[in-house]
């Protein structure tokens, strides 16, 4: 259980603000925000990241933002956005985080639906996106503030609203402004990444938020003051509650990591005590982990491959609920500190204390090849409008696999269709109307208060929750039969070259699927063979690695009931991003995008 700090009211009325001030107070000193700059990085500490709030929340005043007011971020995990988040709820405003990734179509409906003044944006990039909205009639946005005085010609700057901040700040407006605010006040809306259809705003409260990560912490374990590496953007709930909110509450310490792509490195550099991946992010660092072992002599790949497997009957015993004997506690020590531990130092994870992952069923080989390091990566699973966690594995009660049990106070059921129903104090009250409707919401809960999530699973007989797949992606074939197609793509994943898969089958006979080779795997395969590895497009063509997907495919084949067995596939050369449109920012398949991408493809797939 993870230390409370000391709380500054009674949980059920604790605001955000007064989390902060109580950090100032308590923990003055104590690192809060880093972020590199040039070749180092830059803190700052309690007392100053307030004293930053204060000002910037009297130039966002000045601004004309005013309580209950939606104001747009698109930023990237940076101080300016960070620290604009916390001034703006400090005036009783609702910040809200647009993916930076977002199609200009969908900043206008986020704009329009928001009713949005004003919106913070980083720069040059961004700014196509935004303008044409403060002449759109349709549109209630009228100022843009820019943090790149370079693009920002006719806007406003974040550092001159810094400055008129500083110049204007008044102490004692300060804390009136923040005290008149209450639990029950939203603190941001969220909105879904929109793997189909429009995207939905989601209110969520100071409460709520709250609520949710005493009860987080109430089943996990940290040290006091905890680091965490922020790159997943601010839009997604995770990030928000990994890298604001939780930080908040726990007086800990964030990293911003502006580059995701520089993600791998910054966890080298600071070797974290805990680390929140998406299932994506576990997959590459599990193919970049696989592709160096893949390199050594074989020796010493029989030594790690020895020591997985002492790691795992370990992790095995403890999933049981039992105590290691003494005989594998101690085989199990040795194997750590003389060949697991040196192997996660290279990659920063020799420290690690907490893994976790959500958002995704996560595949069954990812989780045991980490177990082979003896890090449980700890599944989670809940949703943008249950303030995120729901059900939760934690190091006293876990099953690989399973997303783990509900949080105090949630209760959780399966419907007869499947459909997982949840109910409790951290279920959002209803998607936001917008769009002139006076900032209400339309409730989604039936009757009796249950939210139906859309996800597929079931709940064994210990109460694990097991999540199979969104019940709107199901496939269902023209015999009539239902598939969970994250269960047959995991399965497909589980061989190293195959980074990425969609499987397609509805109203079809039988089923086929889209591959993509794994960018970091498939080149230290093709050189272990002599395969000639200078692009990853030209070894999908290549005619042994060609019959390796095939072993691949009739592997997962053996391990699927007939009607999810793959007849067919095809074999791609560009790996999916979100920046081409094949993945949400959370990095799940926009199913729908690549269907009609692949068209073509899928349907020779059925004729060829």
């Amino acid at each position: 259980m993870t230390t409370i700090l000391r709380l500054p009211a009674d949980p059920a009325r604790i605001t955000f603000p007064a989390l902060l001030l109580r950090n100032a107070e308590d923990h003055p000193e104590l690192p809060a925000l880093s972020w590199r700059e040039g070749t180092g990085w830059t803190t700052l500490t309690w007392s100053e990241v307030r004293r930053k709030t204060a000002v910037l929340a009297a130039g966002y005043a000045a601004l004309g933002v005013g309580r209950g007011e939606h104001v747009l971020m698109m930023m990237g995990n940076t101080p300016e956005h960070w620290l604009s988040d916390l001034a703006l709820v400090h005036l009783g405003a609702v910040p809200v985080t647009v993916y930076g990734t977002s199609a200009p179509e969908q900043v206008a409906h986020i704009a329009r639906h928001s009713g949005a003044r004003v919106a913070i944006v980083e720069g040059a990039r961004e700014l196509p996106r935004w303008e044409p909205l403060l002449d759109d009639p349709t549109a209630p946005l009228e100022r843009l503030v820019v943090v790149d005085p370079a693009a920002a010609g006719p806007h406003r700057t974040y550092g001159s609203l810094h400055a008129t901040g500083a110049r204007l700040f008044s102490p004692d407006t300060f804390e009136k402004t923040w005290r008149e605010i209450r639990a029950t006040d939203p603190l941001t809306v969220v909105y879904t990444s929109g793997t189909t259809g429009d995207p939905k705003g989601v209110r969520l409260t100071h409460g709520m938020v709250v609520g949710n990560g005493t009860a987080l912490d109430s089943v996990i374990e940290f040290p006091e003051h905890v680091g965490h590496i922020c790159y997943l953007p601010f839009a997604h709930i995770a990030e928000r509650m990994l890298g604001i909110y939780l930080p908040l509450l726990r007086a800990a310490h964030v990293s911003l990591c502006a580059e995701p792509t520089q993600v791998a490195a910054t966890v080298r550099e600071l070797r974290p005590h805990q680390f929140f991946g998406v299932p994506r992010v576990w997959e590459k660092f599990a193919a970049a982990v696989r592709a160096a072992l893949a390199g050594l002599p074989e020796e010493q790949r029989l030594a790690v491959a020895a020591a997985n497997e002492t790691a795992r009957a370990h992790v095995a015993c403890r999933e049981r609920g039992e105590e290691p004997s003494a005989e594998l506690t101690a085989a199990y020590r040795k194997a750590k500190e003389r060949v697991l531990d040196p192997l996660l130092a290279l990659a920063g994870f020799d420290r690690l204390l907490w893994t976790a992952s959500a958002a995704a069923p996560m595949p069954v080989d990812v989780v045991r090849f980490w177990a082979g390091f003896g890090l449980v990566v700890m599944d989670a699973w809940g949703l943008t409008e249950t303030t995120g966690v729901v059900t939760i594995n934690s190091p006293a009660a876990f099953r690989l696999g399973s997303v783990g049990k509900p949080l105090a106070g949630m209760e959780v059921r399966v419907a007869d269709d499947g459909e997982v129903m949840v109910r409790g104090p951290f279920v959002f009250a209803g998607y936001l109307r917008g769009e002139g409707h006076g900032g209400g919401v339309d409730g989604v809960c039936d009757a009796d208060g249950w939210f139906a999530t859309g996800d597929i699973g079931h709940l064994d007989d210990d109460g694990f929750l097991w999540i199979t797949d969104r019940k709107k992606e199901l496939i269902v074939t023209s015999n009539g039969k239902n598939v969970a197609p994250a269960l047959v793509e995991n399965a497909l994943k589980e061989h190293p070259l195959v980074g990425q898969a969609l499987v397609h089958g509805d109203g079809r006979s039988y089923l086929v699927a889209l591959l993509v080779l794994d960018p970091e795997m498939a080149p230290a395969w093709a050189a272990a063979h002599g395969i000639d590895a200078t692009a990853v497009g030209a070894l999908a063509d290549h005619p042994a690695v060609r019959a390796e997907i095939d072993r691949a495919v009739e592997a997962a084949n053996a391990r699927l009931n007939r009607t999810e067995q793959i007849k067919r596939y095809r074999l791609l050369e560009q790996e999916w991003s979100p920046e081409s449109g094949e993945l949400t920012p959370s990095l799940k398949l926009r199913r729908r995008v690549i269907r009609e991408k692949y068209a073509d493809v899928i349907d020779g797939l059925y004729t060829g």
